[in-house]
């Protein structure tokens, strides 16, 4: 056996490879891997909002670290298979709230596909030196191309989004959820590595320095980092600030149905602005600059229908503000998810097409497929939304407020892009009223969240029927409303321009850690190969 075959393979006999001495053992040993790896993934969920319990995390990839170690990779391509569905099955459980369960198990069980390929991918690496870091790479890598296929990817779930209340939400200002989400998985992956070479040197009373030094530095190293890149973080206002208010109107009801009573959608949030100036006129609330409506706040197409137009005018006239309008729009014969920026004064001017779409929500990739499967799920998306090319930034009021609709929060790209095409802050308008009391809200907040850390930007969350909220650039949530009430926040927040470090790198930072992941993998690959050549595998 080789040298580098020596010095990892042999402390596995203390590990899940270990021969069982006894029929417990036995099972033990057969089962044992699988039950954990998904119970480490369940653990993982737990980790999520709107449980503040972030640092599960670590402890959940100590344990898949501890299920992947030394096997192979087809050993750890099934053993990933239900890491993820332990994780991915109870996060994205909301996805059926109103369409059953069918849609629900197919996502999960697609992207699930993921985290088995890295599973595989981390148990070929795990007898490399220093393997925790080429197994945290791995696991980046698999996130972004889940982010981004099929169907233009789902990035939800990201462990990124696990952090907004975590010590580690600082590294997001260094390059972003990429960047952050590594440092969590290679200082859990560090945990466990740590762990393992305790019980080793029990055993044997023997210190392996080089082993050592790289789990301690795999768990020292991100900690260390996110207290360095606290200085990024900061709500200091650059340019002033803006007195924003942020409409909740609320929907007649919860479900897929919530729209069924479209105009009673648009006159709640046009009877909440009302409420707004009302309140204003009064003296009780300052009087906002601008104010900020939610996605699908008007699904009438108010440029094709008079009534829908007249109420968004008397609502924008009466608060005596700048309102970015959140309409279903029909142009040229295709229908556009639209920001449309409402003056007092001159009416309708610029508009913000929705870029990033959402597959089987707002348009129906395999049409003919999926409704050879089941027909009424076709009928839910009877007309497929077409996307946007060009970033949403409104001047309102003097103020750059870039725009991120709903489902784009999840893309990195779609967040950057305003920022450096000029925001001073970031509003995610949002309608979450499809997925009733679900845990989605709180997680599509958290990910805003952590966009404002990483490109240390006030956050605005305007949502149909809640969780609406402001954050400041440090992450912090200043205010928010409940679910399912009609609300309004009115607050002054500091406008900023400065980039992080994160914003100017882009995509660099994760492109680093794939060729990182890449590397480990050769690597892996190589010595596989030299230690068949040479018999000692």
């Amino acid at each position: 056996m080789t040298a580098t075959a020596t010095s990892v393979d042999q402390p596995e006999q203390l590990g899940p490879e270990a021969r069982p001495a006894s029929r417990g053992a036995r099972l033990v040993q057969r089962f044992g891997p699988a039950v954990v790896a998904a119970l480490s993934g369940v653990l993982l969920y737990v980790s999520f909002p709107p449980r503040t319990l972030w640092w599960l995390a670590l402890p959940a990839f100590a344990a898949f670290g501890w299920c992947l170690r030394g096997r192979t990779w087809k050993t750890g391509l099934r053993l990933g298979y239900l890491f993820g569905l332990g994780f991915l099955l109870p996060l994205l459980v909301w996805t059926g709230v109103e369409v059953g369960p069918g849609p629900w198990l197919a996502l999960a069980f697609i992207e699930a596909v993921f985290v088995a390929l890295v599973g595989a991918g981390i148990a070929a690496v795990s007898k490399l030196p220093g393997w925790p870091l080429w197994a945290a790479a791995l696991w980046t890598a698999g996130e972004a191309a889940r982010a981004r296929v099929p169907f233009g990817g789902f990035p939800w779930g990201k462990i990124a989004f696990g952090q907004a209340d975590g010590i580690f939400l600082p590294l997001a200002a260094v390059g972003g959820t990429p960047v952050l989400g590594f440092a969590v998985v290679l200082c859990g992956f560090g945990l466990y590595e740590i762990v393992r070479q305790v019980v080793e040197f029990r055993r044997t009373q023997v210190v392996r320095r080089g082993a050592a030094a790289a789990a301690l530095l795999s768990f020292v190293l991100p900690v260390v980092g996110t207290f360095a890149a606290r200085p990024l973080m900061s709500d200091t206002a650059e340019d002033g600030t803006a007195t924003v208010a942020v409409i909740q109107g609320n929907v007649p009801r919860a479900g897929l149905d919530f729209n069924a009573q479209r105009r009673a959608v648009l006159d709640h949030h046009a009877r909440q602005t009302e409420r707004l100036a009302a309140q204003v006129k009064a003296g009780k609330v300052a009087q906002p600059d601008f104010v900020l409506w939610p996605e699908n706040s008007s699904d009438i197409d108010p440029f094709s229908n008079p009534d829908a137009r007249d109420v968004i005018e008397t609502a924008v006239k009466a608060i005596g503000a700048p309102v970015s309008v959140g309409g279903v729009v029909a142009k040229d014969g295709k229908l556009y998810n639209e920001q449309i920026l409402w003056d007092p004064d001159k009416g309708p001017g610029d508009t913000y097409d929705k870029r990033q779409v959402q597959p089987f929500g707002e348009y129906l990739p395999l049409r003919s497929l999926v409704g050879a499967i089941n027909e009424d799920w076709t009928s839910m998306v009877r007309q497929n939304f077409s996307r946007g090319s060009e970033p949403g930034v409104f001047t309102m009021a003097g103020t750059k407020v870039g725009l991120a609709t709903c489902y784009e929060a999840a893309f990195d790209w779609a967040v950057r892009d305003t920022v450096t095409d000029g925001a001073q802050m970031i509003s995610v308008p949002s309608n979450n009223a499809t997925f009733g009391r679900s845990e989605m809200t709180y997680q599509q907040l958290a990910m805003s969240r952590v966009r404002a850390v990483e490109h240390s930007r006030t956050v605005t969350v305007p949502v149909t029927s809640g969780v609406s909220a402001v954050i400041m650039p440090d992450g912090k949530i200043t205010q928010k409303t409940g679910m399912f009430v009609a609300d309004s926040l009115v607050q002054e927040v500091p406008l900023r321009s400065s980039e992080t470090p994160a914003t100017r790198l882009g995509e660099l930072p994760e492109l680093a850690i794939v060729l990182v992941a890449v590397g480990g993998l050769g690597w892996a690959v190589t010595a596989r190969v030299r230690g068949r050549r040479s018999g000692d595998v």
